[in-house]
């Protein structure tokens, strides 16, 4: 506000004229128009705004879960079928936005087409595939808390994962963590179990923690191939998402043509008049997702910090499951609450691990393959 006074100030200027002699001591107020601000003070606000923590952490939260809220309103309906259609969907809008950007001169480190990289990587993108897809299945078939809980045991298999293949060692609070993790998703299959009345329901609650069961392991060796490919390559994140999306588009437009229904009966039953317009917006944001959450993931950790950054992804579980009550109308038991609470408590336990274990080594235990 201090500035606010040179907008108020007057020069002072002898009288002249016929009015002289009575008013020589008198002072005529004269405008004084402040100097136009330099061209560089308009870029201020987007300067500030990505620098802004709390802008860059709402982005990363609502990326998140818009993702999964979207993903499970399109696999929900009673007759949908078409899961590799969809990801070739996503996969082709990731693609066009990726290129897109590429031109538009926001994408300054991927270079052209590599057909020894595509090689490379081919088999980590169809990990990919395999993960998106059993995760849509178990999306279909269970509700967005339940597969939020689940969600939480891929940590666990990766973590081992690390320790079989980066010699990477478990502290004793991220056993704490495990514990709870499990602990939260069996509560969580008992109250599923306990509210589902018929027969049908069950089975439906069956295959989708099958699936969720596959989407674990497949989650987990997508994420650890992932890792020890780029640290033998050294891609970069833009190069990560080029090839995972473009790579797939082949595999799953073939896939789609051969194992799914192409009827127009089937495609009609897929997508009904009444929603097939928000599906289909919902199929291209979801494509447009990945690369949301991917830059926002940087954002949030560029303006604030890594440990900021796991926090929020900790705390990000329980408005996710909430979402999932308030939209698609889950059942809302003491022992869903409970798992709910449980399993977001786990995530702020392992966090909290993660970053003990970052701030100083922890001894060796006999969950590691170091000797």
């Amino acid at each position: 506000m201090a500035d606010k006074k040179s907008d108020d100030a007057m020069l002072t200027m002898p009288a002249t004229g016929s009015h002289a002699s009575g008013n020589a001591n008198k002072a005529v107020p004269f405008p004084v128009f402040a100097p136009a601000k330099p061209k560089t003070d308009a870029l201020k606000g987007i300067t500030s705004i990505d620098n802004s923590r709390g802008a860059s952490v709402l982005a990363y939260c609502l990326s998140s879960m818009s993702m999964t809220i979207v993903n499970k309103y399109v696999v929900s309906g009673s007759n949908w079928n078409m899961n590799l259609l969809y990801l070739a969907v996503q996969s082709i809008v990731g693609t066009l936005a990726i290129v897109m950007c590429k031109r538009a001169g926001m994408v300054k480190d991927l270079g052209p087409f590599d057909s020894q990289k595509a090689k490379t990587w081919f088999p980590i993108a169809l990990l990919l595939v395999a993960m998106i897809y059993t995760g849509n299945k178990a999306l279909q078939y269970l509700s967005v808390p339940v597969y939020t809980i689940f969600k939480n045991l891929t940590i666990i298999v990766i973590a081992y994962g690390e320790v079989l293949w980066f010699g990477a060692r478990v502290s004793p609070l991220t056993l704490v963590s495990f514990a709870m993790m499990v602990l939260s998703s069996v509560i969580a299959a008992w109250a599923d179990a306990k509210s589902a009345s018929t027969a049908a329901a069950m089975a439906t609650l069956n295959a989708g923690y099958a699936w969720m069961g596959i989407n674990v392991f497949c989650a987990a060796l997508y994420a650890l191939g992932m890792r020890k490919i780029i640290k033998k390559t050294g891609f970069n994140n833009w190069e990560v998402m080029y090839y995972n999306n473009l790579l797939t588009i082949p595999v799953l437009i073939l896939s789609s043509l051969l194992v799914e229904d192409w009827s127009s009966a089937n495609l009609n039953s897929n997508f009904p008049v009444a929603s097939r317009n928000s599906m289909v917006v919902g199929m291209i944001y979801s494509g447009l997702g990945a690369i949301f959450i991917s830059y926002s993931t940087a954002w949030c950790i560029r303006a604030t910090s890594s440990t900021t950054y796991a926090m929020v992804g900790a705390l990000n579980k329980l408005p996710v499951a909430i979402l999932g009550i308030v939209f698609f109308a889950a059942p809302v038991t003491s022992g869903s609450v409970l798992a709910i609470f449980l399993g977001f408590a786990s995530g702020i336990v392992y966090t909290v691990a993660k970053l003990q274990n970052k701030d100083k080594p922890q001894p060796a235990l006999p969950l590691t393959n170091k000797r």
